[in-house]
């Protein structure tokens, strides 16, 4: 086998990355059936028994082209009219060719002119009425074998048995043609300037290898939406072409029923103007005289690093469906998680990215490149984390995408889309994950002021997403208590959440529980202490009602942390929005578990003396100080001195020796102070705070 560096295919532009499939089929099909392909950083590398000037003979002198017939549309050469003209006679010149490489392309032509004549009486179909273009594909597909039915299957689909029923993949423009133009009209001139005329073979070692001079000038016709630079020679667009037809499309189905069905091209999904610098939210839609249509979406072409097979290569194209369980793919993100585990299961290294976007006059699409994705040495696992948020996602963009969507709901799901396309491309980095649930955050933030409710709140989310963004910082553990805490953890009693605190879940609910406004961490926390506290004095109850939840409590290390200004309380309480709506089934079956904080430090002798104070509970050894809602009170008015005062009122009467001398009183501390009774301790914690106030009771529990 000799390996031949083939520097003239390149991932980008899409002309030279389909050259690269066009060498390796044309090869594998006519010339060496064990030959293989792969990619060696930016350049294609073919495998081969022949040499490198065999294999160039073999294309200028024996490679027979496939057949690309468009009888259907524009510049075909199969009808009469001025406009027919110059592509008729290349079409005849070919059909009539004597040399042995155009037999299959002239039996094609022959076949085509019958089914023309059965269905049509030889007139050029007509796409509105029944027995016209449709009829005619269903004919031809029914009739041609062999490379032409590669090419059918590349450019057209069946949908259903209608006049209409046929969809065309982006990569072919429609069917074929881009705009006035005609690529099979352009495929004709090809041949007969390189296998006929034999008038560009000084061009084709530099078309393949990439080591000779480039021909003198470059060709003048259009390579369309495949080479936006027209840059090139017609054994560019012939190459290009050849490769093309190994991206074979075919029709999905959510049911059988004709309307639930799609055509499905291989890594193909629906425009999104998202995970690359050049795209905006305009690049999802084709303009046409103002009015925003669908656009003409994106495509993702793989790269293997290892030899593969032309077998191989079609087996990942074959594969290739970018389709979300049984439903229509969404767009970038679905095709990235596809693309994940495609890539890991299939020897797939790396995915380019391309998008058919509107450019220049608005009537021409371009083939443009997006960037590149990288795939995962492994599968992520939790990566099934994103599969929480389908059927939400497709709501909010529904909402971001109608025609009253304010700036503020698109902008915000444009950056939650950026957000979980970066999770897929590392899912191992815990600070993508909680990129993702920022961002989530913010959605419902716009939620709860009117804007995008219709999507709905945050979905269940699985308990994997804590590990997922765990970090090991104190921000996240700090979230997780909170976003987990209830008003009673014991099993079979009514658990009362959190969340409801934040957004409406059950219909409007009543609106003044909603105190977590979103906008300062501090606040939000006092706000939900407040709450509590007040709830609990309505239904007669000395206790404040804020417990672990699912064995999640702050650590006293945390809590110290928090109480020296040291934690980012804005980034964690924003984490702890979109944490609530973790599924609290799913966390008792399988409870989160978070890095473990050190046992280092301990919070303010004057905060632990508050914090016993109120309590969920009595301790374990049955002291109760009880619950008094004065001293959240006292440090909302910044009047530290005396709500320590009532605190330590309340410890004495409990029987806990409160030993703590003048408090120097501050605005910043006494909110901290507040803002750190969010966040539940468990039992053993209150027992180490409380031996740590009154060395006795450690003694009197080791006795």
């Amino acid at each position: 086998m000799n390996p031949h560096r083939l520097d003239g295919c390149a991932p980008a532009p899409l002309a030279n990355y389909l050259k690269a499939l066009g060498i390796l089929r044309l090869v594998a099909e006519q010339l060496d059936a064990q030959a293989r392909g792969w990619w060696d950083g930016e350049r294609f590398v073919l495998a081969s028994a022949v040499g490198e000037d065999e294999l160039l003979q073999f294309l200028l002198e024996r490679y027979a082209p496939t057949p690309m017939l468009n009888p259907w549309g524009a510049r075909s050469g199969f009808y009469s009219g001025s406009s027919e003209s110059t592509s008729r006679e290349l079409l005849s010149r070919i059909a009539e060719s004597a040399h042995p490489r155009f037999s299959a392309f002239a039996a094609s032509v022959a076949i085509a002119r019958e089914s023309i004549i059965k269905v049509t009486g030889g007139k050029k179909p007509d796409e509105e009425k029944e027995g016209g273009k449709a009829e005619l594909v269903r004919d031809l597909k029914a009739r041609l074998r062999g490379p032409a039915s590669a090419w059918l299957e590349a450019v057209i689909a069946i949908v259903d048995t209608s006049a209409k029923g046929l969809q065309q993949p982006s990569l072919w423009g429609t069917g074929g043609s881009e705009g006035s133009g005609s690529y099979t009209a352009a495929y004709m001139k090809a041949l007969n300037e390189c296998l006929i005329d034999r008038a560009w073979d000084g061009a084709l070692r530099h078309s393949v290898f990439g080591n000779a001079p480039g021909p003198a000038q470059d060709w003048p016709e259009s390579f369309g939406q495949f080479l936006p630079s027209g840059v090139g020679s017609p054994w560019d667009l012939l190459l290009a072409f050849e490769g093309a037809c190994l991206v074979r499309s075919s029709v999905a189905k959510r049911s059988d029923s004709a309307g639930d069905r799609w055509v499905s091209s291989p890594f193909f999904v629906a425009p999104s103007g998202v995970g690359a610098p050049s795209t905006a939210r305009l690049d999802e839609f084709a303009l046409n005289k103002g009015k925003e249509l669908p656009g003409r979406g994106e495509q993702w072409f793989p790269i293997w690093s290892a030899p593969a097979t032309l077998a191989e290569v079609s087996h990942v194209f074959r594969d290739g469906r970018a389709v979300v369980g049984r439903s229509r793919p969404q767009g970038a993100l679905s095709m990235a998680r596809a693309a994940a585990r495609l890539g890991v299961a299939r020897g797939v290294t790396r995915f380019v990215r391309y998008g058919y976007l509107q450019r220049n006059n608005l009537a021409t699409h371009f083939a443009v490149p997006l960037g590149r994705f990288d795939v995962p040495d492994r599968p992520e696992p939790t990566l099934a984390c994103l599969d929480d948020l389908d059927t939400w996602l497709r709501r909010l963009r529904r909402e971001a995408r109608s025609d009253k969507a304010p700036a503020r709901l698109v902008l915000a799901e444009r950056r939650l889309s950026e957000a979980l396309l970066a999770v897929t491309q590392r899912a191992a980095e815990p600070a993508r994950w909680q990129v993702a649930l920022l961002r989530m955050a913010e959605i419902e933030a716009l939620q709860v002021r009117g804007t995008g409710a219709k999507a709905g709140a945050i979905p269940r989310l699985r308990p994997q997403w804590v590990s997922a963004a765990d970090d090991g910082s104190v921000e996240l553990r700090l979230a997780v208590a909170f976003a987990l805490q209830c008003a009673d953890a014991r099993a079979g009693a009514r658990r009362d959440g959190v969340r409801r605190h934040w957004v409406a879940l059950d219909g409007e609910g009543d609106r003044n529980e909603r105190v977590v406004q979103g906008r300062d961490g501090i606040d939000d926390a006092i706000a939900l202490v407040a709450r509590r506290l007040l709830e609990a004095g309505r239904a007669g109850v000395r206790r404040l009602p804020l417990e672990p939840g699912f064995g999640v409590a702050a650590s006293r290390h945390d809590v110290a942390r928090l109480i020296a200004g040291e934690v980012d309380l804005d980034h964690c309480l924003a984490l702890a929005r979109a944490l609530m709506a973790i599924d609290p089934q799913a966390c008792a079956r399988r409870p989160p578990r978070v890095a473990s904080a050190p046992p280092a430090d301990w919070p303010d002798d004057a905060w632990i003396a508050i914090r016993l104070a109120l309590l969920p509970w009595p301790l374990p050894d049955g002291r109760a100080p009880g619950c008094d809602p004065a001293i959240l009170r006292r440090l909302r008015t910044d009047d530290l001195a005396a709500a320590v005062q009532l605190a330590a009122r309340r410890l004495h009467i409990a029987g806990i020796h409160c030993p703590i001398g003048p408090v120097v009183s501050s605005t910043r501390l006494a909110r901290r102070y507040a803002a750190a009774l969010a966040f539940p301790i468990n039992r053993h914690t209150a027992t180490a705070l409380a031996a740590r106030l009154d060395p006795s009771i450690a003694k009197e529990n080791a006795a």
